[in-house]
């Protein structure tokens, strides 16, 4: 696994850009400095002369790269999305029962996030953070419509679309399978961010992550299947 991770490319939209961080040391730092620093004081703080600061370069550097920090949290979610598909992709390989592979995604798809060693000038644990507290700011934005027809959104989009070909496969006259995994995906990371912020909005079993069994459970009977429960 880890061989195939180390040798994967995470492609993100050149519209996204003005210069592809993934082509320089400097453009690594960037984005290793951005994530810290997102994760650290938030978007609305966030700032290319902290950033600058941060990384030791210059302001200049920056913008050489990204037109916008709106641009900049563009790509680190996009990147967030296409490296999610890529898990989803690897995780669901060699399962042939449809029910489980739904399954084994709904559980990727909203459990806590590791860092991926393999991908050493990103933190995927941070990054996730990132997502779950940030994310609606890079789509509920006045743009919205010309960057979705520049294909700024296609990651996710891919993501969402590849689990709702599995929920075809189990039942093909299901008529919200979008709007079913996007809810999914959208109330999961609103939970998680209860949990840790808001948690009288959010409930808390010890010994569970009652995240997860909640959108296994909502998804399984929206499409009113029963499974089995897993045995420890």
């Amino acid at each position: 696994m880890k061989e195939i991770l180390s040798s994967i490319t995470i492609t993100v939209n050149d519209h996204i850009y003005l210069k592809d961080p993934e082509s320089s040391p400097l453009g690594q730092r960037i984005i290793l400095g951005s994530i810290d620093l997102l994760d650290e004081i938030g978007f609305e703080s966030f700032t290319f002369k902290r950033l600058a600061e941060l990384i030791n370069s210059t302001e200049a550097s920056i913008y050489r790269y990204f037109e916008s920090k709106h641009k900049l949290l563009l790509y680190l979610i996009s990147w967030y999305w296409a490296w999610t598909d890529f898990r989803l992709l690897i995780g669901l390989a060699n399962i042939n029962s449809p029910i489980e592979r739904l399954e084994r995604a709904v559980q990727l798809l909203t459990s806590p996030v590791q860092k991926d060693v393999s991908i050493s000038h990103i933190n995927e644990e941070k990054l996730n953070r990132i997502v779950i507290s940030e994310s609606s700011k890079s789509y509920l934005t006045k743009d919205v419509d010309e960057e979705n027809k520049d294909g700024v959104f296609v990651n996710y989009k891919k993501l969402v679309q590849r689990v709702c070909d599995i929920i075809h496969e189990i039942d093909t006259k299901y008529k919200y399978p979008h709007m079913l995994i996007s809810t999914v995906i959208e109330g999961s990371h609103h939970q998680r961010f209860f949990a840790d912020h808001l948690p009288r909005l959010t409930d808390f079993r010890k010994g569970e992550d009652a995240i997860v069994i909640f959108y296994t459970d909502m998804v399984f009977k929206s499409l009113g299947i029963r499974i089995k429960k897993n045995k420890k």
